[in-house]
């Protein structure tokens, strides 16, 4: 498949996982209280591993060893860290969190940025190289699923109805592809390999400030001991993938 196909299809299938909320209606709330965390904790080690692993490798080969690589990774960082305090709206995975309406709107406002966000380097992953957009895909899967439910979750207790919550979940998610097909089309005259090494620093800002204190303040020692386990799997599929499947960059 050429590159503008695998773009395409990444974009649907990432907006396809926004309907992963529809779960919250059909699993016991109990049953997906175990799973939340554990999955947020997989995330979380998924992205710092994707960051590490393999973005900020790739963008050392594309960009060289300088500073200018480093710069758009603390860009990265900074913009996710603004995007939180200007905003006033914090990455949540709980699903028990008391939230007002108007707040609702901003969770799909960033959920919308986010994705589009999500699109342009997952796109310019693609156009460095198959395997790296794969992986770049993976990674921002993982952590799509347990936001999606915990924002579904969010929306419903905001006031919106369960089907509204779905649809208007989904159309935020769209963006993503919006954010692909946008970097293809500019791709031929600006060069958009900046783009990983900013991702990078979304993912690490993502999961070790958004994810992480989700999962590390756990009382039940038997609990703490399963996120960590899941927090090292993460890591360790994506190291994994590294070693087995390196990007030909």
């Amino acid at each position: 498949m050429n590159v503008l196909t695998w773009i395409v299809i990444s974009g649907i299938t990432m907006s396809l996982i926004a309907l992963v909320g529809g779960l919250t209606l059909v699993l016991k709330q109990c049953t997906l209280e175990k799973l939340l965390l554990p999955l947020v904790a997989f995330a979380a080690g998924s992205l710092i591993g994707g960051a590490l692993f393999h973005m900020i490798p790739a963008s050392v080969e594309q960009m060289g060893n300088t500073s200018r690589t480093y710069v758009w990774i603390v860009v990265g960082f900074l913009l996710f860290l603004a995007l939180e305090q200007f905003l006033h709206w914090h990455h949540s995975h709980q699903l028990q969190q008391d939230s007002k309406k108007p707040l609702t709107y901003l969770i799909l406002i960033a959920d919308g940025l986010h994705n589009f966000i999500g699109g342009l380097f997952v796109a310019a992953s693609f156009l460095i190289d198959v395997q790296l957009g794969i992986t770049a895909w993976l990674v921002a899967a993982a952590h799509e699923v347990p936001q999606e439910l915990g924002d579904f979750a969010v929306l419903v207790h905001g006031g919106w109805s369960k089907a509204g919550a779905l649809t208007y979940n989904y159309l935020s998610s769209l963006t993503f592809l919006a954010g692909g097909l946008f970097v293809y089309g500019v791709s031929g005259t600006i060069n958009v390999h900046f783009l990983v090494p900013f991702a990078a620093g979304n993912f690490l800002y993502i999961g070790a400030a958004d994810l992480i204190p989700e999962i590390k303040n756990e009382s039940d020692l038997h609990q703490n001991i399963i996120h960590f386990i899941a927090f090292a799997a993460g890591l360790a599929v994506l190291l994994s993938i590294r070693l087995y499947f390196p990007e030909t960059g």
